[in-house]
């Protein structure tokens, strides 16, 4: 092979997907023209030469067949490397085993002559198998005390096969060398046949692709990991969306709200999934009408991603609802979260805004926890809500959550956002743009016109988390 493919050498960039094409383009030619010279070699099997140069073209091919697999992994992606393995000491009689991490072949020869029992093996082959190279060579009787135990049947039926009925050998089983060290060895061979047609010898050229194998194992087992974890992120995620879907308002589109007698707001919510990454997670927007006629608007995001968060956003938006549907008020209900949150067994941290609105006097009564205040929007003009006091949901123990109250007049637009909506980085630039649509809001016939709008700004931006948005107007 090729000495720049040694494992010896620094490591170098990897070369692009069209420098290893190319490659494999040569590889394969390189093949096509080596197979054509040994179907062009002719040879009656009597010169020992002969044989032995029909066996490197056989070689040469199966290195080449290699050599095209190894490309075609480094094209899709190089696999783990074992770690290299100490030399050891010079003074053993065994010779070492191959230096692990290497992909190339250490090749051997062997001939048993059936006529006078007599082996010979080159000085390879006993490197190979870890045999003392002062040692006679094993005949082919004694070969099988060097192999694996399951093993030992194929490797009788090959040479058996060679030895009967003539048949090439071409077949791989491990042996155990002398300092308990595995390897796998491929065998190539044939009988040479004597002048009344019967087998005087064999001959055989053996192959180290231990390291080889163990590479095709690890790209198997990557591959196979990569393709469970896959099918796992993929029922996951799936998980995740029927959850959120099952959890977040049914509405699509306006919402007016009381049902029965005159209508005070008009809602629409949009939730924007990240561009960052393929999971869901814990942000949710809500509109609920409240058993004492009162409104319900909050919206919060739970951190992390996933099905865990998913359903941790799926108890607090529960939880939200029940209190809420009781009486509580916004900031004892933040108070009560934050206690939810620090009872878990799986710690989380959450933010939320939580209002409460009442149509008779139009006051919106809320209370936030570490969250991105409301905007209000009235006459084309929009400003941030001053925010009272509040700590992140799960921050500390017996937090407690201050509460403001704001009222509203006909046509006034309330903008309710979790804050993956606008860049963390970039949050006071992002918000002001967002204020700058007060002009755009109030053109707006409806709070889905409102929501297009926000899409609009918005919608195609590269964000790192999750969003949601919920608009609602006074209507009257």
């Amino acid at each position: 092979m090729p000495s720049h493919l040694s494992a010896d050498r620094p490591a170098a960039q990897p070369p692009g997907r069209g420098s290893v094409d190319a490659l494999i383009s040569q590889a394969r030619r390189l093949k096509g023209d080596m197979d054509a010279v040994r179907r062009d070699t002719r040879s009656d099997g009597s010169d020992p030469e002969d044989r032995w140069q029909r066996a490197l073209y056989d070689l040469a091919l199966h290195q080449l067949n290699d050599l095209d697999e190894h490309l075609a992994q480094l094209r899709d992606g190089p696999p783990p490397v074992p770690p290299s393995k100490e030399a050891a000491p010079a003074t053993r009689a065994v010779p070492p085993a191959p230096r692990r991490g290497s992909l190339l072949s250490r090749v051997g020869s062997a001939e048993w002559n059936l006529l006078t029992d007599e082996a010979s093996w080159s000085g390879e082959l006993y490197q190979i198998l870890g045999r003392d190279p002062a040692a006679p060579p094993l005949t082919l009787d004694e070969l099988p005390s060097l192999v694996l135990d399951e093993d030992r049947l194929k490797l009788t039926a090959m040479v058996t096969d060679c030895l009967v009925d003539a048949k090439p050998i071409d077949g791989e089983f491990r042996v155990v060398r002398p300092d308990g060290d595995v390897r796998t060895v491929h065998m190539m061979g044939e009988p040479v046949l004597d002048t009344d047609g019967s087998t005087a010898s064999m001959w055989a050229v053996l192959r180290d692709v231990s390291e080889l194998r163990r590479s095709q194992r690890a790209v198997s087992e990557t591959r196979d990991s990569l393709q469970r974890h896959r099918h796992r992120a993929q029922a996951e995620h799936t998980l995740a969306v029927e959850l959120q879907e099952a959890v977040l308002p049914p509405w699509r589109g306006s919402l007016r709200l009381p049902h029965q007698g005159p209508e005070t707001l008009d809602l629409a919510a949009h939730y924007l999934p990240s561009s960052a990454s393929a999971l869901i997670g814990g942000d949710w927007y809500d509109a609920l009408q409240l058993a004492d006629g009162e409104t319900l608007l909050s919206v919060g995001d739970l951190t992390g991603h996933g099905v865990a968060v998913a359903s941790g956003m799926a108890t607090l938006l529960g939880a939200v609802r029940g209190m809420a549907m009781a009486g509580t008020q916004p900031g004892q209900l933040m108070a009560l979260l934050n206690q939810l949150l620090d009872a878990t067994v799986q710690p989380a941290l959450g933010s939320a805004v939580c209002c409460r609105y009442r149509p008779e006097t139009r006051t919106l009564v809320w209370a936030q926890a570490g969250h991105p205040a409301p905007l209000l929007f009235r006459d084309g003009t929009g400003r941030r809500l001053h925010a009272p006091d509040g700590v992140l949901l799960g921050a500390t123990s017996g937090a407690v959550y201050e509460q403001a109250e704001e009222t509203l007049r006909p046509g006034d637009l309330l903008l309710l956002h979790t804050d993956g909506l606008v860049p963390r980085h970039s949050d006071g630039e992002a918000v002001n743009r967002l204020l700058d649509l007060g002009s755009r809001f109030a053109e707006a016939r409806t709070a889905q016109d409102c929501v297009r709008i926000v899409m609009e700004e918005f919608g195609e931006a590269e964000r790192e988390d999750d969003a949601c948005v919920l608009l609602a107007r006074v209507t009257a």
